[in-house]
């Protein structure tokens, strides 16, 4: 079964983010039906999350993630999620999400990550959070990233 628009896992995805951030991952007033669909068909800023896999796999990106990364669906829930970055980035990402587990969540992340076709990119502002299911377990790491900007040789 898809997890694109499953109400149950945005319900996951939601929930941690409000329990940790304080504030909603959707507009105001919508049901999990309604949210699921919005994030994933209609949300301006790209979701992704990984399961808790040793090596873990994406098993969400909305639209606007798939847009950033060049994948499709199917492509992306197969991709572990450390192929997002290169090879010398993998380092930095790896303690990144060591702090996002010690602290819960991470705000302000920049990092440089890369397309499918190899394009390298920013991803500016982006939070980081764990995901955790209504019983407290541990499900994996979701990211919001509201804005990403093309590398310039200034970078």
């Amino acid at each position: 079964m898809s997890l694109s628009t499953d109400a149950a896992f945005f319900c996951i995805l939601s929930d941690s983010y409000r329990r940790l951030l304080g504030k909603s991952l959707v507009p105001d007033g919508m049901s999990a039906s309604e949210g699921a669909v919005w994030l994933y068909e209609a949300a301006p800023f790209g979701i992704l999350a990984h399961n808790t896999a040793p090596d873990p796999i994406f098993v969400y990106g909305n639209k606007r993630a798939q847009t950033i990364f060049g994948y499709d669906w199917n492509e992306l829930t197969a991709l572990p999620s450390r192929l997002s970055a290169e090879a010398p980035e993998r380092s930095a990402r790896q303690a990144f999400l060591e702090q996002v587990a010690r602290d819960g969540f991470v705000t302000d992340y920049r990092g440089v990550r890369i397309t499918k076709s190899g394009t390298r990119f920013w991803i500016e502002h982006a939070t980081v959070w764990q995901l955790m299911d209504a019983a407290g377990n541990y499900r994996g790491q979701a990211a919001m990233l509201p804005e990403v900007k093309r590398i310039t040789d200034s970078d």
